[in-house]
């Protein structure tokens, strides 16, 4: 508990204590009143103040001024008839408690975010003179090389020098298995060094490392409101003024009533007590506080999963996801090229992927990139002379005196190499040795092995369409597309093919449903953009896909997207809740305290009760 907390409980109980005492002690009624006013304002001075403050800016219709209009006038209503000063006491006690648990709530909940968000690293170890020095990360330049000892945050983006260990990603990903790293391979800010000594070149500064720009999306997302959160606060601003003058109605007009057209007492006093009760139930503070704390909490526990929101309007987006679609490469797939098949082969499987690999080792083509790595073995350059690429074909090598051609079936048809056909889908490699055909290779794109369970999660949550739009060839589309289980397949397109698309199923929709793409970066920002929310898969450290996607996945896992839009459900789902419990039980006790049945202990209930409750609500959103 803070200290400021602390100092409110103590007030509490002072002021608590003090009005359970005097019932027992035998006083002049004008020192008991002295003291019953004198525990009213421990406990609710600061109440008094800001209501001031409030009257003085020309904001009066708070909960504070509610709240010391109410207590006010019941105190007023003690002096000049009942004597009974006890309700005021106990009313701006049990007030400020709710207020003090409600407070608790609050900064415990955003406590938790911050949590979350805080991944950024406060120093940097780099190599001076022989010696290790802590400089600030934003002092760091690109290019520097720096130390990250085991249980350290890596500071900034860079690339791995020297040194293995396991790096702890969970922060930026919502993984919680380790990843190992060793030389060469990329690493992120924010990531925890769990075991061995790194040094780690940088490549981007500290402004622009992915840490940095994961807590400027989370702090940025809170200025984009839902428009529910945005209705609430619209509500707020008409509802609360509506009733503080209907209780003044409800104070003035029923005595005048009685007095002049029915000839009765007017009872004052009761109409009075009314409308004060009235006004302490009135206030909409619960749903004011718990609505965007109910979508801060949803994008808090999203970041948490490795799902980065931009804004609480995007959470309302996303639970209304009926039509999915993807792009292929990099999102469904791998993105990269593996030598699945080696077939109607000559010779060994080994030795024709040996043949193939020497007849690729100097070419950048992805394919022959792939080859390479599926012999795994270092090749033995001195063993390939006289080795030509053939434009739109592929390689032709002389090895060990031999003649070696790889590629296509057009470049077989220039060596006049009957070749046989493959029924496997993919990048079909040929093979000749000495004008003889010699077998084929099949590399293709893998699938990623979490892709085929995404979709089956997608349509669990009830998406009624999930569609690939894809530039490669029909064949392939179509195998991936029946292997993934989707329901439409678009291939041989464009990026303004796949733009078209989209808006065609745009038109097809509903109202009330909406269209995601999920895409891998620059290539896809066009249809990132123009769908109802775009969603930039994998895209850790891309700046392109920050910035056109309304929805980062900070890993390349596909099962994240179901995922993304189960949050987002749970945090409409916690918003309606709350605002069905609030409105329905103010509603309750406004129509009960009108008719007198209900006293300020059930007003103080409807007002502080009904918050506390709905923000604890509130912070299951971040539990996903």
């Amino acid at each position: 508990m803070e200290r400021e907390q602390k100092t409110k409980l103590i007030r509490i109980l002072a002021a608590a204590g003090i009005a359970a005492a005097l019932p027992f002690a035998s006083l002049p009624s004008a020192v008991a009143a002295a003291l019953y006013i004198a525990a009213y304002l421990i406990a609710g001075y600061d109440v008094l103040l800001e209501a001031f403050d409030g009257v003085k800016d020309g904001d009066l219709f708070d909960e504070n001024f509610l709240m010391a209009v109410a207590t006010l006038g019941a105190i007023a209503l003690a002096v000049y008839k009942t004597g009974d000063y006890t309700e005021a006491v106990a009313v701006m006690v049990f007030f400020q408690t709710g207020e003090l648990f409600e407070n608790i709530a609050v900064r415990k909940s955003r406590k938790n975010i911050a949590a979350l968000m805080d991944i950024r690293p406060d120093y940097a170890n780099i190599e001076q003179n022989g010696a290790v020095k802590k400089v600030s990360p934003d002092s760091v330049a690109v290019g520097t090389v720096i130390l990250v000892n085991p249980g350290e945050k890596i500071p900034l983006d860079g690339r791995v020098k020297s040194g293995k260990s396991f790096l702890n990603t969970a922060s930026l990903t919502g993984e919680s298995v380790p990843r190992a790293v060793e030389a060469g391979d990329e690493v992120f800010s924010g990531s925890i060094n769990l075991d061995g000594v790194l040094r780690i070149e940088t490549t981007k500064p500290f402004g622009e490392s992915t840490a940095s720009k994961i807590f400027a999306l989370l702090e940025n997302a809170q200025a984009h409101k839902a428009k529910s959160e945005a209705y609430i606060s619209k509500f707020a601003r008409v509802y609360t003024p509506a009733v503080c003058f209907g209780a003044l109605a409800l104070a003035v007009v029923p005595p005048l009533v009685r007095q002049f057209c029915l000839d009765v007492p007017a009872d004052w006093e009761s109409w009075v007590y009314r409308a004060l009760v009235f006004l302490v139930i009135s206030c909409p503070c619960a749903l004011v506080i718990s609505v965007p704390l109910s979508f801060f909490a949803g994008i808090g526990g999203a970041s948490k999963a490795g799902v980065l929101i931009k804004g609480a309007n995007y959470l309302e987006t996303l639970a209304k996801t009926k039509t999915v679609v993807f792009d292929k490469t990099g999102t469904l797939t791998q993105g990269v090229f593996k030598v699945c098949g080696v077939h109607h082969n000559e010779m060994e499987p080994e030795k024709l992927l040996e043949y193939a690999a020497l007849a690729e080792c100097s070419s950048s083509h992805p394919v022959g990139k792939s080859i390479c790595q599926a012999y795994g073995k270092k090749v033995d350059r001195s063993a390939v002379s006289d080795m030509r690429e053939v434009a739109g074909g592929g390689v032709i090598a002389c090895i060990n005196g031999k003649t070696f051609a790889a590629g296509n079936d057009k470049l077989m048809k220039q060596l006049n190499v009957a070749d046989t056909p493959c029924h496997s889908v993919g990048t079909i490699v040929h093979t000749a040795l000495d004008g003889k055909y010699a077998g084929h290779i099949v590399v293709a794109d893998v699938v990623k092995p979490q892709a085929k369970q995404a979709i089956a999660d997608l349509k669990a949550l009830g998406v009624k369409q999930t569609v690939m739009l894809t530039g490669d060839v029909k064949a392939v589309a179509d195998h991936v597309g029946k292997y993934l289980g989707l329901d439409l397949v678009y291939s041989d397109l464009l990026p303004a093919d796949k733009v078209r698309k989209v808006e065609e199923l745009l038109k097809a929709e509903t109202p009330n449903d909406k269209l995601a793409f999920v895409g891998d970066g620059i290539n896809d920002a066009p249809v990132l953009a123009r769908a109802d929310i775009g969603i930039a898969m994998g895209a850790i450290g891309s700046d392109a896909a920050i910035e056109a996607a309304d929805v980062v996945l900070t890993d390349d896992n596909p099962q994240k997207i179901a995922l993304s839009i189960k949050i987002s459900r749970k945090c409409l789902r916690i918003v309606r809740e709350n605002i069905v419990f609030a409105i329905g039980v103010k509603a309750a006790c406004l129509a009960l305290g009108a008719f007198g049945l209900a006293g300020m202990g059930a007003a103080v209930f409807a007002d502080v009760g009904v918050m506390v409750i709905a923000v604890l609500n509130a912070t299951r959103a971040l539990r996903y």
